[in-house]
C-alpha cells in the first residue's frame, strides 16, 4: 500500500496516477476497481512521477508496449478506412501527428456480492477507439438493451470504438455502451490504451461518409474527450 500511495493521483480531478474513478458526487457507488492512469504519447505529455520504480522494468517494458500499440493504431486506422472506401490515412489525418495515447492498467479483486457490485459503470468511451487486453471475461456491451459479456481470446486485442470514431465515420462505427463486473472467485486484470486526437484538433464526420442517404449526424468537435470526462464524473 505504501509503494501505491507513493503514485496517487492526488485531487479528484486529476487522471493521471494510482487510484480509483472518481465519485464526487452524494450517494453515487464507487466503481470496484484499483487503478494506474498514465499518459504515455506524445513523451512530453508523460507526468514522470506517477511512472512506478517498482519493478525497474516497469518503465522500458511499457516503453515498448507503447511502440507497438502507436504501431497497431496506425494498423488500425488505415483498415478502417479502407473498410469504407475511404483514403487510407484520412482517420491518421484527423487524429494528428500528436494523437495521444494513454494507457490505464486495471485491478479488480474478487467481490462477494457481484450480484449488486460493479468493476466499472456503465459508460461509452470519448476516446477514438480503446485498445484492450483482459485476461478473463468481465467485459460487456449493451446491445438492444441486454448485456452482451466479450469473450477472452488469449493474447489478442480488443478494439473497442469510441465517441470520437463514431463521429469520424458519421455513424457508421458504433461507439457501445459498456461496463464491467465482477467476479466472486476471479481477480481481473486489464489494460486499456485510449487513442485520442491531439489536443486542440477539430474532428468530424469524414466529408466521403456525408450524402443524401446519410446527412450529416454530427458536428465538427474539439477535445471532446473533455467534455466527455466532465460528463463522466456525475
Amino acid at each position: 500500500m505504501e509503494e501505491k500511495k507513493k503514485y496517487s493521483k492526488g485531487v479528484v480531478e486529476e487522471m493521471e496516477g494510482y487510484g480509483g474513478d472518481p465519485s464526487p458526487e452524494q450517494g453515487q457507488f464507487l466503481d470496484w476497481q484499483d487503478r494506474l492512469f498514465l499518459t504515455v504519447y506524445p513523451h512530453d505529455s508523460r507526468v514522470p512521477k506517477f511512472w512506478p520504480q517498482n519493478p525497474q522494468s516497469f518503465s522500458e517494458i511499457l516503453e515498448n508496449y507503447t511502440c507497438k500499440m502507436r504501431m497497431v493504431t496506425k494498423l488500425v486506422s488505415k483498415s478502417m478506412a479502407k473498410s469504407l472506401h475511404l483514403e487510407e490515412n484520412c482517420f491518421l489525418e484527423q487524429f494528428g501527428e500528436g494523437a495521444t495515447l494513454q494507457a490505464r492498467f486495471n485491478h479488480y479483486p474478487c467481490c462477494q456480492r457481484p450480484d449488486i457490485v460493479l468493476g466499472l459503470k456503465p459508460h461509452s468511451d470519448g476516446t477514438g477507439y480503446t485498445i484492450i487486453l483482459q485476461d478473463i471475461e468481465g467485459l460487456q456491451i449493451l446491445q438492444n438493451q441486454q448485456w452482451l459479456t466479450v469473450p477472452t481470446v488469449p493474447n489478442a486485442l480488443f478494439i473497442l470504438m469510441g465517441d470520437q470514431m463514431e463521429i469520424m465515420t458519421n455513424g457508421i462505427f458504433k461507439s457501445p455502451v459498456h461496463r464491467v463486473i465482477t467476479n466472486k472467485e476471479k481477480v481481473r486484470t486489464s489494460i486499456a490504451v485510449f487513442y485520442t486526437p491531439e489536443k486542440n484538433k477539430e474532428i468530424g464526420p469524414q466529408d466521403g461518409l456525408v450524402n443524401e442517404e446519410r446527412p450529416r449526424l454530427f458536428k465538427h468537435v474539439k477535445d471532446y474527450e473533455i467534455i466527455h470526462w466532465e460528463h463522466y464524473q456525475r
